[in-house]
């Protein structure tokens, strides 16, 4: 995640329209791991056991809504996090218009430490979200459910590079339609099999996911070269 130009919560709201990695970061991150995490990795990590499926995943056209949706989700979030959220990202397929996605907001909230729990999740907690993945080994990525809308909350540490990642890939899909409706189509296509975990679902894609990165980086590299 950016770890130079970041915003404080009590930044005019404009701000909060302005987190492309482009302005929140100029470090480029490293490229994403080809690795895809084990059956027994998630179950370790989730609290609990990995959910099992009860139905095909569900892949939805584009709702208009979504951004409305990760905003009230922002101002609950803040309004709770004063002291320690640095800031928060609409991230994942809900956040680029016009892109298929399930109807889950998922949104990044970056702290100085995710390690340390006590800064953040009583707080949290507190206003309806659940703990529910807890990743030590993986830049102390936390995961959190909403408390009404279906959300993914996760949550990582100030300078680290999977949410910046995440930025990258939300706003080169925000800007290059060919590649949105690639990913559009590999998920519709995925999402027709059964699996039993989402984390199945999420692994099929993985091919797709790396070719596009691979375009992001590619191009990133020629940018930087010029």
């Amino acid at each position: 995640m950016p770890d130079e130009m970041t915003f404080r919560l009590d930044c005019a709201p404009i701000a909060w329209l302005e987190d492309s990695f482009a302005v929140m970061s100029d470090r480029l991150p490293p490229t994403p791991s080809s690795a895809v995490p084990s059956h027994e990795h998630m179950d370790k990590v989730f609290l609990g056991s990995q959910p099992v499926l009860s139905s095909k995943v569900e892949v939805v056209d584009y709702d208009p809504h979504w951004p409305s949706l990760y905003e009230s989700e922002r101002a609950r979030i803040s309004s709770v996090l004063t002291d320690a959220a640095i800031s928060l990202h609409h991230v994942g397929s809900t956040s680029v218009p016009g892109l298929a996605a399930k109807p889950v907001i998922d949104i990044d909230l970056i702290v100085a430490n995710s390690a340390n729990e006590a800064t953040y999740l009583p707080a949290l907690e507190g206003a309806g979200y659940r703990l529910v993945i807890r990743e030590e080994g993986w830049e102390e990525h936390r995961a959190f459910k909403g408390p009404d809308t279906n959300v993914n909350l996760h949550v990582w540490s100030d300078g680290a590079d999977e949410p910046a990642r995440h930025l990258l890939f939300r706003d080169w899909l925000r800007e290059h339609p060919e590649d949105r409706d690639l990913y559009a189509a590999t998920k519709r296509q995925v999402a027709l099999e059964d699996w039993k975990y989402i984390s199945d679902y999420n692994a099929a894609k993985a091919p797709v996911i790396r070719d596009i990165y691979a375009r992001i980086f590619a191009s990133r590299a020629k940018e930087t070269a010029q």
